[in-house]
């Protein structure tokens, strides 16, 4: 039996083994994100470099809790409307702690939270010519995607549903193109609500998830992290072992010759 533990994926250079991102706002406390993350077995967290304290000593530092020397940091742009806002923000993050692989995502409003495609594409190209390696949360939309790879994206990251909805993935044929087309890992990011959402992505092919909302706001922040970790795991499992074709009718599991 091949291990989950063999699989690994790759990003930008960098090769990971767990394919479970977890975010760091809207939990309770620093101590219960790190307890979450733990037991998540992540090792990329995102940070929105505009919301989470991680450069200023004079106040709790997230990085005081969770160690970016065993957990690997992405920043974010969470909150930017324009790519220049984005783009901002990331070199912001450079200055401050070197990151150079980063999550660029440009919102088109603040209703559906749905990326800006026109400006998410400009901040890309020049992100990629500064040096950068994003990751990128775009709409799921397969030729928008193949834009941004030839923009220079390391990373596509197609929602599952609007941020923070956790209505699961709406559009999985979709997405499933976008896995078949891409060269790069294709990651769900947003709309997962619970552990089945994570083992549908999984099982389309998706080379990982992302999630924030979905175990910050759970009543069990931590059970929910280990409820995700195990979802990811098994949906990917599942994908690799390749699933059952689908029948109009029944076949039965033991033959019909040879009946007594």
């Amino acid at each position: 039996m091949t291990s989950i533990g063999e699989d690994t994926w790759t990003v930008a250079g960098r090769t990971f083994r767990s394919r479970l991102i977890v975010g760091t706002g809207k939990y309770k406390s620093f101590e219960q994100n790190a307890a979450a993350v733990a037991a998540s077995g992540a090792e990329i967290v995102t940070v929105a470099v505009r919301r989470v304290n991680i450069a200023d000593p004079k106040q709790p530092m997230l990085t005081d809790f969770i160690d970016p020397k065993q957990i690997v940091y992405l920043p974010n742009t969470a909150g930017c409307f324009t790519a220049d806002e984005a783009i901002r923000t990331l070199r912001l993050a450079r200055e401050a702690g070197g990151w150079t692989l980063v999550k660029l995502e440009v919102l088109g409003e603040a209703k559906t939270l749905y990326p800006d495609m026109i400006e998410t594409l400009r901040a890309t190209e020049i992100l990629a010519k500064e040096g950068f390696d994003p990751m990128v949360y775009c709409a799921d939309d397969p030729i928008a995607a193949k834009r941004l790879e030839e923009a220079g994206a390391v990373a596509i990251m197609p929602l599952g549903a609007p941020i923070g909805s956790g209505l699961g993935l709406q559009n999985e044929v979709m997405i499933r193109i976008m896995v078949e087309n891409a060269t790069v890992p294709v990651l769900v990011d947003a709309g997962v609500g619970t552990a089945s959402d994570a083992a549908v992505a999984m099982e389309l092919g998706c080379d990982g998830v992302l999630m924030n909302t979905a175990i910050a706001e759970a009543k069990d922040p931590v059970m929910m992290a280990t409820a995700m970790r195990l979802a990811v795991e098994s949906g990917r499992l599942a994908y690799r072992a390749g699933r059952m074709g689908k029948r109009r009718y029944a076949d039965p599991s033991s033959p019909l010759a040879g009946l007594i």
